[in-house]
């Protein structure tokens, strides 16, 4: 496949209502992975902290979001819902007033917690602009309340993948492009900025560190997982090999992350099961990396089939990690730590 077509392939789809689903007949174990069922393609996964849910970003057809409970593995459509409210943030997000329309298809997710307020959900959307939307978060009702209070959209030119909530404010988003992808950040004052040093092939997953001097970087091209200094002169820019395409990264409770993606020995593989020409030689798989090495251990190396196709998220939940993939599936897996 032409290595242009193939980026753009990717870059779609890698990627008033509210209903529910529950657990289904279909979402019986497979061997020793258990499975939830709802979400249409559920491209990334982000837990709400100090609550049973985590966030679901779907892009099929229109797009949406919904959380997955935890305890009983229910999902529900949190946006668009007939609860989710609008109030504009004027003077944060002066140059956005209107809400996504019915074409919303939302990719990366990050949250930004605030112990004065609600918590802050950045969302990459690829509807009718190509942009960051921006909801708070109620996580003190029954089920998590969304409110749009504005968006950012994205620099021309720029097709945006993860986005990371900056601890200094803000936020910053990968630019995935196959041949010469880098980092922008983006403040109220300053709009977007492209990020010293940040030119790299296919950047894609992206986390900061708590105290907002490194980013670490999905290498999706490379087979790699990047950590690059933010803020700091020379830039520092180091990685490690995982031997698969990083699609997200996220942290975990003892402050490893989890690097998520999909292994195959051509890009090409990888673009044929998107298209459902077949997964041979493709799976899913899952490295945990020590920040402070930056080594990395494989977890997990499940093969692309009809309950999970391809992988693109990991994360912790309790005593298991979840996965979430794409091309149509509508299973999370859960696999045992």
């Amino acid at each position: 496949m032409n290595l242009s077509k193939f980026s753009a392939f990717i870059l779609m789809i890698a990627f008033p209502f509210s209903f529910a689903f529950a657990a289904s007949a279909d979402c019986e174990p497979g061997d020793d992975t258990q499975f939830i069922c709802g979400p249409v393609s559920p491209e990334d996964l982000l837990p709400l902290a100090g609550t049973p849910w985590v966030f679901v970003s779907s892009m099929e057809d229109e797009g949406y979001i919904s959380v997955a409970h935890s305890e009983n593995y229910s999902t529900t459509v949190v946006y668009p819902s007939a609860a989710a409210a609008i109030e504009h943030d004027s003077e944060t997000y002066p140059d956005c007033s209107n809400p996504p329309g019915r074409q919303f298809r939302p990719h990366g997710l990050s949250l930004h917690a605030d112990s004065d307020g609600p918590h802050t959900l950045y969302v990459v959307a690829h509807g009718e602009r190509e942009s960051v939307e921006v909801f708070d978060v109620d996580s003190t009702a029954a089920l998590p309340k969304l409110t749009w209070v504005g968006c950012v959209v994205a620099p021309a030119g720029v097709g945006l993948n993860s986005v990371a909530a900056l601890p200094d404010g803000g936020f910053v988003a990968t630019n995935f492009n196959i041949a010469a992808g880098n980092l922008w950040e983006w403040h109220t004052a300053n709009g977007w900025v492209e990020v010293p040093g940040s030119q790299m092939p296919g950047p894609n997953g992206l986390v900061v560190s708590e105290d907002g001097r490194w980013f670490y970087i999905g290498g999706w091209a490379e087979k790699s997982l990047v950590r690059l200094s933010r803020g700091q002169t020379p830039v520092i820019k180091e990685s490690v090999e995982v031997d698969f395409h990083v699609d997200n990264v996220r942290w975990t409770a003892d402050g490893s992350l989890l690097a998520a993606g999909q292994y195959s020995e051509t890009m090409s593989a990888v673009g044929g099961c998107l298209s459902g020409a077949g997964c041979a030689g493709v799976s899913t798989r899952v490295a945990r990396i020590d920040t402070a090495s930056l080594t990395a251990q494989q977890v997990l190396d499940y093969p692309s089939n009809d309950l999970l196709i391809l992988g693109t998220v990991a994360i912790e939940v309790g005593d298991e990690i979840w996965v979430g993939a794409i091309a149509g599936g509508n299973k999370i897996g859960r696999f045992p730590l």
